[in-house]
């Protein structure tokens, strides 16, 4: 077995594995795996040279990820992220975090700020400050922003306190908010030229792009200043796929896995939807919209991400 590529996060001190392992889809937003198997797939993912795990406080996957840490005495380089926007919510999100994680503190902590424009640093001026207050105090070793906007990445390579950026782009440029592509790419950019730590999301377009794996992670894995790529594994086969061709296999000679071509989709169940409308502001690319009085999710906008699960207290949202 080749060694997995690893890489400095910008000027962090953190050396990460090329794959980073997202802690998204097995959680309950997706495809919902028993916490058991979601163990064993951490620790499979640990045991075979992956040091890095994205997760975040709304994915609600902290529990396999503390299992899989215990059973192997690996301690990852742990990235993590919280929607709070008020200094008091994003320090109930840390101690959370910590405690749920059981460690000391978080490698990288950042706003999950999907959404947000180039105003989020001073929207959100009460959370920043908090994420600042807790790396003075060492419980956090760097801070970042994860974001689906071209306006918030540029306005991350201004912010002198921001250590990591976390941005959706893919070849595609699916799921890119206030600008395309290019867009984006220059945005990277600029933060890279600054020093921040880079990597990336959402390469596979939120799975829209498996058929094009080869083609996504080649275009993914050459982005000027990434030091890694984080991708959602849900069962072994996804795993192994993954491990094999980030060590240097040709794609060309790899099976792709059983679940090529099922592709998940999210649907707002009518009879259930009472129109609250907290769906559509849970959704990062804008992707629900209000149709005949209740919720209604445009297939070519959704990123299949799950956040709309998580937002719904109805259980009105399902994966179909």
């Amino acid at each position: 077995m080749l060694a997995m590529i690893k890489r400095q996060l910008g000027q962090t001190g953190l050396e990460v594995t090329e794959l980073c392992f997202g802690a998204l889809p097995f959680g309950p937003l997706q495809k919902n795996v028993d916490v058991v198997t979601c163990t064993e797939i951490v620790i499979k993912a640990l045991e075979s040279g992956i040091n890095f795990i994205d997760t975040a406080q709304m994915y609600l996957t902290y529990e396999p990820i503390k299992r899989a840490m215990k059973a192997t005495g690996i301690r990852p380089i742990l990235a993590t992220k919280s929607t709070a926007s008020d200094y008091d919510s994003m320090q109930k999100a840390i101690d959370e975090a910590l405690l749920l994680l059981d460690v000391d503190y978080i490698d990288i902590f950042h706003l999950h700020a999907a959404r947000a424009n180039d105003k989020v640093f001073e929207e959100r001026k009460g959370a920043w400050q908090c994420l600042k207050d807790n790396k003075a105090k060492g419980r956090i070793k760097a801070i970042g922003m994860s974001t689906h906007s071209v306006l918030a990445t540029r306005a991350a390579a201004q912010n002198q306190d921001l250590d990591v950026i976390f941005p959706i782009i893919n070849i595609n440029g699916t799921g890119i908010l206030h600008g395309n592509r290019e867009d984006m790419l220059e945005a990277i950019d600029s933060c890279v030229k600054a020093g921040k730590g880079l990597y990336i999301m959402k390469a596979l377009g939120g799975g829209s792009l498996i058929d094009q794996y080869d083609e996504a992670m080649t275009f993914a894995r050459s982005i000027n200043g990434s030091a890694s790529v984080a991708l959602g594994m849900v069962n072994p086969e996804e795993l192994d796929f993954n491990l094999k061709y980030f060590e240097g296999r040709d794609a060309k000679t790899l099976s792709m896995p059983s679940t090529r071509g099922n592709k998940k989709r999210f649907i707002a169940v009518k009879y259930i939807c009472n129109n609250c409308g907290k769906c559509r502001t849970a959704c990062p690319n804008e992707a629900i919209i209000e149709k005949e009085g209740v919720s209604f999710i445009d297939d070519s906008k959704c990123l299949t991400c799950g956040y709309c699960v998580g937002a719904c207290d109805l259980f009105g949202i399902r994966m179909i």
